[in-house]
Formats: structure tokens, C-alpha cells, sequence
């Protein structure tokens, strides 16, 4: 059975920094593109990070390219995400992702609309504060 496991999360003020850890069991993560996702209250989740198995390539959207960094240590089985200068507007649950079918094209992590694709963990909750 998959389970992943956020840690991490909390409060911090705007403009400080957050490291959140995502340890996986039941599945080698050395096989699998990983991902973070966060979802706020009252709005949709939003992917904000991919990385591909091995971690040679990773994916961010325009909304925390250059803040955050994702990063695995595939020998604890462990995804990480380095999360700095944060903003109010980050203020959401943060959930740790997994997939293994069909996850990347050319070596580039992708995204699927089918949550079904992915195992979840049950998130962490980030908030902000102004």
C-alpha cells in the first residue's frame, strides 16, 4: 500500500521560508515522477512542482518559479519542496504527489488531469501571514 507523508508546514511571516518533507512507502519513488500540488481554500488545486525520476528535470508554474524548489533524496524515499519569499497568496494545503504511468515525455515531468493517475498524501496546511 502507497503512503506519503507531508511534513513541514506551519506559519511563517511574508517573506520568510518553509521546507516541506514527503516521505513515500510502498512505492519506489527512484521510478516515479513526484509533485507537489496545494490547493486554497475556495479554489481549485494547482500542480506547483514536478520532478522527474532521478531528479535530472523539474517543473514549476510561473507563480513560484523562482521561489520554490522541489528536490528528492530517492535513498530515504523522501521529496522535498524549498519553498522562500513566501506570500500570503501561498497560503494553502500543500499535498506531496506521486505517478508512475506515462509521467514524463523527453524526460520532462507532466502533468495529468486525472487525479486518479496520482497517489496523494493528505496534505499540510501553509499559511502566511501579511
Amino acid at each position: 500500500q502507497v503512503q506519503l507523508v507531508e511534513s513541514g508546514g506551519g506559519s511563517v511571516q511574508a517573506g520568510g521560508s518553509l521546507r516541506l518533507s514527503c516521505e513515500a512507502t510502498g512505492i519506489y519513488t527512484s521510478y516515479a515522477c513526484m509533485y507537489w500540488f496545494r490547493q486554497a481554500p475556495g479554489k481549485e488545486r494547482e500542480g506547483i512542482a514536478a520532478i522527474s525520476p532521478g531528479g535530472a528535470s523539474t517543473v514549476y508554474p510561473d507563480s513560484v518559479k523562482g521561489r520554490f524548489f522541489i528536490s528528492r533524496d530517492d535513498a530515504k524515499n523522501t521529496l522535498y519542496l524549498e519553498m522562500n519569499s513566501l506570500k500570503p497568496e501561498d497560503t494553502a494545503t500543500y499535498y506531496c504527489a506521486a505517478r508512475r504511468s506515462s509521467c514524463q515525455t523527453y524526460g520532462v515531468p507532466t502533468w495529468s488531469n486525472n487525479n486518479e493517475m496520482y497517489y496523494w498524501g493528505k496534505g499540510s496546511l501553509v499559511t502566511i501571514s501579511s
